[in-house]
């Protein structure tokens, strides 16, 4: 007897988890601690936000309205891969002129989406499977995860609050093996406010050269330095073709939204992070970059009074938190500070929920940075005095409430 085609029913196939069509990679990558207080935060309205590494400044006028000039003018397509020429030899001769660094706009110049984009650009670019990636920690919480998704191993190297957070050579030299191959920095250091002098750079670099390592150097911050002048990895001898220099405009010139980025280094490795751009995002905003020259060529007298602003605050909040009875070291650059709150008795995860969840205070664990930081917590100095003066006086009432309980 024959049967027909339509009275034949399909085996049923076994219902499968989303997640069994994930990557490994992406499956073990956890979500960011820094968002996780963010969505804690939104339970209350009162809530003081000391988590976001971001400038409380608005981009200055004449930056928005180069962007809006160019909108009228309708500059709305795409621009070269690498950025427009205009871009790249204003970032050039700023590099030149701020930090004795000197890179070919033509060749070894590249403009990313902000300098996150860099970062994974020059990772991906760099990494072959088992690769072994040093990251001084505490550190940006970004390095590990993008690592780990290139198919490189993270290899934490810890610094300490004795040490002004600084990277040491002896630590460095601890965690290297044959498989050992770029070192990724970060300084001035988010979320320490830790910096690195000349003379704290000669002996990294020494091992540098001795043990053929490339370097990645995240100097967003570089214009954010309080007593003493940033030096650049690259601008040490022989340093400059071994470094990826990424930084941006997001922090010192308040152009967050914006993504506007970018990369320097040899010809032959910026050429590789191209080829990756171009297949991804394939170039940065046309207006963006617009903004972004405007700012580098006429917007100094901003920036610096911004800087101003947070030596100030920086001054304010590390004296607060000392007063209450938080040890603080203070930072000589970015907008943050990392308070230890070992004394409390509470983990770093214990200390931040019960501070938003009780006082209205939202400040960054420590420990989601990595080695070093549990008994720490960040918190932003890049908001108003006002903000900044009544979260401290909540903090103290959280620690003072700690001590009377015993």
């Amino acid at each position: 007897m024959s049967v027909s085609k339509e009275s034949v029913k399909p085996e049923r196939t076994a219902v499968r988890s989303m997640a069994d069509y994930l990557s490994p990679q992406a499956r073990a990558i956890k979500p960011s601690g820094i968002r996780r207080f963010f969505d804690l935060a939104s339970s209350r309205k009162d809530v003081i936000t000391l988590g976001v590494g971001e400038p409380d400044f608005v981009t200055p006028w004449h930056v928005r309205d180069a962007c809006v000039a160019a909108l009228e003018a309708g500059k709305t397509q795409y621009t070269s891969n690498a950025g427009t020429i205009e871009l790249r030899g204003a970032i050039g001769q700023y590099l030149s002129d701020g930090f004795g660094v000197d890179y070919d706009p033509g060749r070894e110049i590249l403009v990313t989406v902000g300098g996150s984009e860099a970062i994974d650009l020059a990772l991906r670019a760099l990494i072959s499977p088992g690769d072994e990636i040093l990251i001084p920690e505490p550190s940006y919480i970004s390095y590990s995860p993008i690592t780990a998704l290139s198919g490189g191993v993270p290899v934490g190297i810890e610094t300490f609050a004795r040490d002004a957070f600084k990277l040491k050579a002896e630590s460095l030299r601890a965690v290297l093996t044959p498989r050992s191959k770029v070192l990724v920095l970060s300084y001035p250091s988010n979320p320490t406010g830790g910096i690195m002098t000349y003379e704290d750079w000669l002996p990294i670099a020494k091992l540098v050269e001795e043990r053929d390592l490339i370097v990645i150097s995240d100097e967003i911050y570089a214009e954010l330095t309080y007593g003493s002048r940033h030096v650049s990895f690259a601008s040490l001898p022989g340093m400059k073709d071994r470094t990826i220099l990424v930084s941006g405009f997001s922090k010192a010139f308040a152009m967050t939204g914006w993504r506007i980025g970018y990369a320097c280094g040899h010809h032959e490795l910026i050429g590789a992070m191209l080829k990756i751009h171009q297949y991804t995002v394939m170039c940065a905003s046309n207006m963006a970059q617009v903004a972004a020259y405007e700012a580098l060529t006429s917007g100094m007298d901003e920036m610096h009074r911004m800087m101003e602003s947070y030596n100030q605050r920086r001054r304010l909040v590390v004296s607060g938190l000392r007063e209450i009875g938080l040890d603080c070291h203070e930072p000589q650059g970015a907008f943050y500070a990392f308070p230890s709150i070992a004394s409390t008795g509470l983990s770093s995860e214990a200390f931040a929920e019960r501070l938003v969840q009780e006082h209205g205070v939202a400040a960054v664990p420590g420990n989601v940075f990595g080695l070093g930081g549990e008994g720490h917590l960040r918190c932003s100095y890049a908001t108003s005095v006002a903000q900044l003066t009544e979260a401290i006086e909540r903090m103290g009432a959280f620690v003072h409430k700690l001590d009377a309980q015993g």
